[in-house]
């Protein structure tokens, strides 16, 4: 083989158009790999029949596997539409229950009569139905139009199967079916023995009944990411000079203008140019309060405008919208597949296999060993054919995922890759960045002392008339505490700044000063009868700044990064599940302390530079610890990739960040515990359904070959239909039962 690492991969996604029933996957993907080493990856979602592969460029492409596919039988392609379109098209399941459904229906219409028509039937009834000569040719035309049209999804499928060397449950249903069918023939036309007409059609009519429901569960299962889609609509307002025209979103060009009326959705990622109004991002985000909008802020794509017209202009377009984005990494999510599944497609690879050996067993057993009829020898290994089919392991892992991955997105957290979802349940540690993370990252007021006749909002008022002239960031933070107070801010006259000292300004015909203690200094004011007071704000590593007049000091304000409220929250939150929680921070020693005892960290690393930051959370692991690293995913790229679990946090619309496995589109440290919650509950129902689609398999397949005969129990291959649809049916069931889990 080529060597192929100079060659650079790729990905593309295959669209199978094909019945592919779930447990049935593994097959394919093992077998596509070892036909083709150049193949690195390749993983199919069961809810959508969509084949994800990557592969070396250069030694192989996408035409030479679309090739080899179709020469196994498979109608797929390769679809270049962009995700919208894609996703509103009718997917591969909900034309399998129109399928189903028809041929429910049909079948139910012809085993009818065959029943009637049956003699065995008519003995167990007590019927008498007249016979007309012809009604032997009836009972076959009746059933053969039951076998041939209604079973045909499964034929299909075995032919595709037995083409590419595979066997799977379209295999096993076949034999079941087609034996069955082929003994009542013969039985008619060629040796003395009872038929199995009546059998067969309702084995038939139960099997296809059975995976209609199945389909109907799935769907509802395999639609959640839909309601991602729909939250974009399909027309817009494009204004044009002066008039307004309604176009479709597809057709919208980068630098458009949108008109957006209250109550619309805003179709596409953009700018606003015009107007206010407060738009409600809770379907992207997960944060329920409306948030204002004003000229210069972003708006997202699938969000609602709430109350004024706004105009905006369009900065993003097809793949490269937030929500585009967001469908993209759930989509990738739901491809990907955690321990769980691939223990649950080994056993389904196997079962098949054991399936075909049991049911020769069986035959073999009752048939020679047993000296049983014929009749009844064939009966129990036709059950054991259907009942072991793998739908129920097929389905118990993707159903989970794809729905916890939906109800994430839902939420404001995207992952990336259902591994991360694994290990989330499990971590003993989690580590945060603290600025912009634990912190709000910005230099906000913390306390407001006075020191003398001024009150607290007159030091306030008088600082911030000063710093409204400044850019500093101290200043910044001042300004931005006397707004949020409402207080209204006098005129500032002959502002003069004092370099490295402050500034100062006549306000209210009175000289203010603002500044650090060398300023102080420099007015040759006394600082000693409040040291104390100075000393205890350094410890907490505060910054302090000097309020003024030429005379005396007329109060302190202090400022610091201040904690998020949510942070508090968070940390108990964690604590409370058992977890350990730490700071990673570039601050100095006192700094940090003061943090950590506020928030009841259990550890804290300070002065750490951002390339030392994944040494940090090495120096966890190394103890035992599976650590998960929580930062803003640029400077702590080395962190997020050496934790256990790497989460960005705070994202907002750039969320493709790449170093993470789980993206955090707010900035709430809260969602880290909501986070593990939900992978609990996901976890949780993985392994029930497992557990659930496993232990019915070990009980109905002895069953179905007759362990329990000399009890006077056996199982009726029709019988075996309903019970292995309804296993199937219970896993969607219990999964769909993820969407009632409360996030706290």
């Amino acid at each position: 083989m080529e060597n192929t690492l100079k060659h650079p991969l790729k990905t593309i996604e295959i669209y199978i158009k094909d019945y592919m029933p779930p447990g049935c996957h593994c097959n394919l993907e093992d077998k596509l790999k070892k036909q083709n080493p150049n193949v690195v990856e390749v993983s199919i979602n069961p809810l959508d029949n969509i084949m994800k592969v990557t592969f070396h460029e250069g030694v192989t492409s996408a035409d030479e596997i679309i090739k080899w596919m179709k020469k196994c039988g498979y109608d797929c392609s390769i679809s270049e539409e962009d995700v919208h379109t894609k996703m509103r098209h009718e997917n591969h399941h909900e034309m399998m229950v129109k399928e189903f459904k028809r041929k429910t229906i049909v079948s139910l219409i012809f085993t009818i009569p065959v029943l009637i028509l049956s003699p065995t039937v008519q003995r167990w009834m007590g019927l008498s139905v007249p016979n007309f000569g012809f009604n032997t040719a009836l009972l076959v035309i009746f059933s053969s139009i039951i076998v041939i049209y209604g079973a045909s999804p499964f034929y299909k499928g075995a032919f595709r199967s037995l083409k590419s060397r595979i066997l799977d449950m379209n295999v096993l249903v076949s034999l079941a079916v087609g034996s069955g069918y082929l003994y009542s023939l013969g039985a008619t036309f060629l040796f003395e023995a009872s038929d199995f007409y009546w059998e067969i059609s309702t084995l038939v009519l139960f099997l296809v009944f059975g995976h209609w429901m199945e389909m109907r569960a799935v769907v509802g299962a395999s639609g959640a990411l839909n309601e991602l889609v729909k939250l974009i609509p399909l027309k817009a307002n494009l204004v044009k000079g002066d008039d307004v025209v309604e176009i479709n979103t597809v057709d919208i060009t980068v630098g458009d203008i949108l008109l957006i009326r209250p109550g619309e959705k805003i179709p596409i990622d953009g700018r606003v140019i015009e107007g206010e109004t407060s738009v409600n991002e809770s379907m992207i985000t997960g944060e329920s309060k409306p948030v204002s909008k004003k000229v210069g802020d972003e708006v997202i794509g699938g969000t609602i405008n709430e109350s004024g017209s706004i105009k905006i202009k369009v900065e993003k377009t097809g793949e490269d919208t937030a929500l585009s984005q967001i469908i993209n990494l759930v989509k990738s999510a739901q491809a990907s597949k955690p321990k769980t599944q691939k223990l649950a497609d080994r056993a389904a690879h196997y079962l098949t296999l054991t399936a075909i050996i049991v049911g020769v067993l069986t035959f073999t057993y009752w048939s020679g060993i047993a000296q049983a009829e014929m009749v009844f020898a064939l009966t129990l290994t036709i059950t054991v054919f259907v009942i072991a089919c793998p739908h129920a392991l097929g389905l118990a892992i993707p159903t989970v995922t794809s729905i916890s991955t939906t109800l994430a997105a839902k939420n404001g957290m995207l992952i990336k890759d259902m591994k991360a979802m694994e290990i989330a349940k499990n971590l003993d540690y989690v580590v945060f960045d603290k600025t912009g993370t634990l912190t709000r990252g910005e230099f906000g007021v913390s306390d407001i002392i006075s020191l003398s006749n001024w009150e607290e909002n007159e030091i306030l008022r008088r600082a911030a008339a000063l710093e409204v002239n400044s850019e500093h960031v101290i200043a910044r933070g001042i300004v931005t505490k006397a707004k949020e107070e409402g207080i209204s801010l006098p005129k500032a006259e002959r502002f003069n700044a004092i370099p490295g000292k402050g500034a100062t300004a006549i306000i209210e015909n009175e000289e203010v000063y603002v500044g650090n203690e060398a300023l102080m200094r420099f007015l040759k004011l006394d600082t000693t009868a409040f040291r104390k007071q100075l000393e205890k704000l350094s410890m907490e590593g505060k910054t302090v700044v000097y309020v003024a007049t030429e005379k005396e000091v007329k109060g302190l304000i202090a400022l610091s990064d201040i904690i998020r409220e949510e942070s508090y929250e968070s940390v108990n939150m964690l604590k409370s599940m058992g977890i350990k929680v730490a700071m990673l921070t570039g601050d100095n020693a006192t700094t940090a302390k003061y943090v950590a005892e506020k928030l009841g960290l259990d550890t804290y690393f300070a002065e750490v530079l951002p390339e030392e930051k994944s040494s940090k959370v090495q120096q966890l692991q190394e103890k035992g610890y599976r650590v998960a690293m929580v930062g803003d995913g640029v400077n702590d790229a080395p962190a997020l990739v050496q934790a256990d679990v790497g989460i960005a946090i705070g994202a907002g619309t750039d969320v493709a960040v790449e170093s993470a496995d789980i993206v955090l589109v707010k900035n709430d440290p809260r969602d880290i515990s909501r986070l593990i919650q939900l992978s609990k509950g996901a976890m949780n129902k993985m392994k029930q359904n497992l557990g659930w689609a496993t232990g019915y398999n070990t009980i109905a397949i002895p069953v179905a070959a007759g362990i329990l005969f000399p009890y006077g129990v056996t199982l009726k291959p029709e019988y075996a239909a309903l019970i292995m649809a309804a296993s199937s049916i219970i896993v969607v069931s219990n999964a769909l039962m993820l969407k009632k889990i409360e996030l706290n």
